[in-house]
């Protein structure tokens, strides 16, 4: 029999077992296979077909890599205790088909999209305790008893002679008692329940067992009432463990995937285009590509067969972070400490920067400066061997562990850390030689274990199978031991393995790519005038020896060096300087390509600049023509407007003073011709005049016809007060074109005068 409790939190469902806990087992198709054992931490592996032996330099290869680290990193995002034994099991499976693995990424790629439209999360906070009415007493009369208890004991305290020990309230195995500092008796009466020279005495007042006692019982009363809510519970999951099961299940994939996206997100890792080394269109992966991606960084990606840019360690990122974090977190507290120990509990800023904390910020600051140094790999569809040279504490061993971490986060479902277009071969196993193999019981040597451990695994590797060999040929003669080394490497070249990555301190390995193209060369670039480490990787430079360059800037006497340079051979120190203008060409080469970049780049922003200020002036323009013509247009407008209000004050003024026929006012017109240059104002009184002159004739018929203008003929505009040049006449209508200055009118006969 067992019991179920449910607590409040999202995604988490913790079981407490009175007996045994049967545990779902998920089918492989619904739960990845996610095969976990409550009792260990140790992946149990489901491959029965694997030898032992095989599995075994498995696991060894990944402790190598410290990639049970990086499981307990990723598991630390699960949301539940069987999620985290879930991803566990998950990440340590290493029989995952091609398929599966692309399968894991979409899954990935899922969650991290949810995540970024806001994600949701499950509640599983359906039960509440508190709904037992006879819990929710018990409760209730616990709580009453522990005030009732505390308001006694500090009364006891506040009423205790001075002059006695110092009293202080304590819980001894549930009840409330009084503890006495020193050696002084106590003013109260009780149960001594314990007393010790220079330690004090213990004492349960009288006046407090009797609440002491209740509180007891009601204690029991709780948990006799949480009993039986358990038990009411449990019947009721016995009637659907099946489903229950299932939703179990369900919650566990779910928790496992959100752990696997929820670590990419955290780190900034990027989605790997996972690819088959042979008999596989590479374009089968890319589903795991970002729509977006340009055509032209696609085909230089394809020129590589594994192609990490900005590639972190994940366990170094994460330690650098967890340190970074931890030092902000000493800032922030001594801030605080000092803000309390001050007078008032409260200082402002300005002020906190006086008290010496520089310590702390100065280590704050030394974390931001020293951020992991992040690795390059374009490894090329050829090469089947790198070999990898530079000196001690050079990073070697990290790049390393950094390919073979990368290489199975891929496999696993995880992002990688590097940047975008990130494109990795998807390997069957990971093999790995790293570390000191030294072992005492076994009468093994540091190079007998290196030995055991390589033939082991040139024995196990396959076409699909990635091996990292850290120092090859180290621990013996270093003539025989590079001899071994070349050897050993040939032979993984020929049947081991897909990829061979090795580093040693050996020159004559460096001279395998000169006879065999399936090799390549690499080393850690060093920096001689600061005689550091830069930790970066220079790929198709074989590295070289620095000891004695290094010890003439030490300070070693000039003779010392310069019979150190001839016992060393002239032959080696002329390889030495090919290798080293081999560098500076490579270093310039990068440099202008490098600048390369920069100026296509600055000329790309330059061109969409202009084509934006050529936009911007086309747009101008077009603006300031349409504006213009507006303002034509409501000038026009304006005009006619004002010119046909001129017309109608015009025929009020002349309707006003009772105007001659149209006949008569061309006949005046006839008459005062001469007197075509006097303003507006006169002509008008002068036809009132003759018309107040002429008023005895009007009844008098008129025999002569009218005279109208002519074409050519000039005209007088009394409402412009302008001459105005006759363009056409219309006599039917009454009606004259003019042209006053540029503008054409159309006028009455009235508008104008000869």
């Amino acid at each position: 029999m067992f019991c179920a409790s449910l607590f409040r939190h999202p995604l988490t469902w913790t079981w407490i077992s009175y007996s045994t806990l049967p545990v779902p087992v998920i089918s492989r198709n619904r739960a990845a296979s996610l095969h976990f054992s409550l009792s260990a931490n140790t992946p149990v592996s489901n491959d029965t077909s694997d030898n032992i032996t095989q599995h075994s330099i498995r696991l060894d290869s990944l402790r190598a890599l410290e990639w049970d680290k990086l499981c307990d990193s990723v598991a630390s995002f699960a949301r539940t205790s069987l999620g985290r034994q879930a991803i566990k099991a998950q990440l340590w499976s290493s029989n995952w088909t091609y398929e599966e693995s692309l399968r894991l990424l979409d899954e990935t790629n899922a969650a991290v999209e949810m995540h970024k439209h806001g994600g949701c999360s499950l509640d599983l906070s359906g039960v509440d305790l508190n709904l037992s009415y006879a819990l929710r007493e018990s409760r209730g009369q616990v709580h009453k008893l522990e005030k009732k208890l505390s308001q006694l004991m500090d009364t006891l305290v506040r009423n205790a002679k001075s002059g006695t020990s110092v009293l202080v309230v304590e819980i001894v195995d549930g009840r409330w008692c009084l503890k006495s500092e020193g050696d002084q008796l106590m003013d109260v009466k009780g149960l001594l329940l314990s007393s010790d020279t220079g330690i004090g005495s213990i004492i349960e007042p009288i006046s407090a067992v009797p609440l002491n006692d209740e509180l007891q019982q009601a204690r029991a009363s709780v948990a006799k009432a949480e009993e039986d809510v358990l038990f009411m519970l449990t019947e009721k999951v016995k009637m659907d463990f099946e489903d229950i099961s299932k939703l179990i299940g369900c919650i566990i994939e779910l928790d496992v995937v959100n752990a696997r996206a929820s670590y990419g997100l955290s780190f900034g890792g990027t989605c790997p285009n996972l690819i088959l080394l042979e008999g596989c269109n590479s374009s089968i992966a890319n589903v795991c590509l970002s729509g977006d991606q340009s055509e032209a960084s696609h085909s230089k990606k394809n020129e590589w067969v594994l192609y990490l840019q900005n590639t972190h360690h994940p366990l170094l990122l994460q330690q650098y972070r967890e340190n970074l974090e931890n030092a902000k977190r000493d800032v922030k507290n001594a801030f605080n400490e000092v803000g309390r120990k001050l007078p008032g509990g409260n200082m402002s800023w300005k002020e906190k920067e006086v008290v010496d904390i520089s310590l702390f910020k100065m280590k704050v600051e030394q974390l931001e400066q020293a951020h992991p140094v992040s690795v390059d790999f374009s490894i090329s569809r050829r090469v089947q061997v790198l070999v990898i040279t530079g000196p001690n504490t050079g990073g070697k061993t990290v790049c390393l562990k950094t390919i073979g971490l990368a290489a199975m986060m891929a496999k696993s479902g995880l992002h990688v850390l590097a940047s975008e277009s990130a494109q990795i071969p998807w390997f069957d196993s990971i093999f790995a030689d790293i570390g000191d193999e030294q072992s005492l019981t076994q009468s093994l040597s540091t190079f007998s274990g290196h030995l055991r451990k390589i033939s082991d695994i040139q024995s196990v590797s396959t076409s699909q199978s990635l091996v990292l060999l850290d120092e090859v040929g180290a621990g013996t003669n270093p003539l025989e031991g590079a001899a071994l080394g070349m050897s050993l490497l040939e032979s993984f070249a020929k049947s081991g393995a897909a990829l061979t990555i090795a580093t040693t301190h050996h020159g004559e390995l460096k001279t395998l790519k000169y006879s065999n193209e399936v090799f390549e060369n690499a080393c850690m670039e060093f920096d001689e005038v600061n005689l550091k480490p830069t930790y970066k990787i220079l790929w198709g430079v074989p590295g070289r020896s620095n000891a004695i360059n290094i010890a003439e800037r030490l300070g070693l006497p000039s003779s010392v060096v310069d019979d150190a340079r001839e016992l060393y051979g002239a032959g080696s120190a002329q390889i030495d300087e090919v290798i080293t203008d081999m560098e500076c060409i490579k270093k310039k080469y990068g440099d202008l390509l490098q600048e390369a970049q920069n100026n296509l780049t600055e000329s790309k922003n330059l061109y969409e600049k202009l084509l934006l200020a050529r936009r911007n002036i086309i747009e101008h323009g077009r603006r300031q023509r349409l504006r213009k013509v507006q303002e034509v247009a409501k000038a026009a407008t304006t005009a006619r407007s004002n010119l046909h209000q001129k017309g109608r004050e015009l025929r009020a003024s002349t309707i006003e003073y009772s105007p001659p026929s149209a006949i008569g006012r061309r006949q005046h017109a006839g008459i005062n011709s001469n007197n075509r240059t006097t303003s507006g104002k006169k002509d008008l009184m002068g036809l009132h005049t003759s018309h107040i002159s002429s008023t005895s004739d009007i009844s008098q018929p008129q025999s002569e016809e009218p005279e109208f203008p002519t074409v050519g003929d000039t005209v007088y505009v009394s409402s412009f007060g302008k001459k105005a040049t006759v363009l056409g006449v219309e006599p039917s209508k009454d009606e004259v074109i003019v042209r006053v200055g540029t503008i054409k009118l159309k006028l009455k006969f009235t508008d104008i005068m000869r």
